[in-house]
């Protein structure tokens, strides 16, 4: 009885290792897109945190002083707002005392 040795075709050999890599691949690119969603999701939280903190200060000044604060650095040591420089910048401008102040905060990107 013969025995008949079958060799692996270039095709079906080049399948064989590219299959793997493709996989492994298309995982990397599924995990590092999750994390980047993540990490978009985070800073947007984070923003919306330090607008309303900023905001709820400013009303909460209002309330109890009777005019809003004049700057935004009187506001963040009265109130105790920390804001991360490196991330965030925040405008603060006030057009007058009874008259609520322009604020935006954005992010910084990197």
């Amino acid at each position: 009885m013969e025995k008949r040795v079958f060799q692996k075709g270039f095709a079906a050999s080049l399948a064989s290792i590219l299959l793997p890599v493709i996989i492994v691949a298309a995982i990397v690119w599924v995990v590092m897109f999750a994390l980047n969603q993540a990490e978009e999701s985070s800073r947007a939280e984070s923003l919306r945190m330090l607008e309303e903190a900023v905001f709820r200060a400013a009303i909460h000044s209002y309330a109890v002083n009777g005019h809003f604060p004049e700057s935004l650095e009187h506001l963040t040591e009265r109130y105790d707002i920390f804001i991360d420089s490196s991330r965030f910048v925040v405008h603060y401008d006030v057009a007058g005392i009874n008259l609520f102040p322009n604020i935006v905060v954005l992010y910084i990107n990197e």
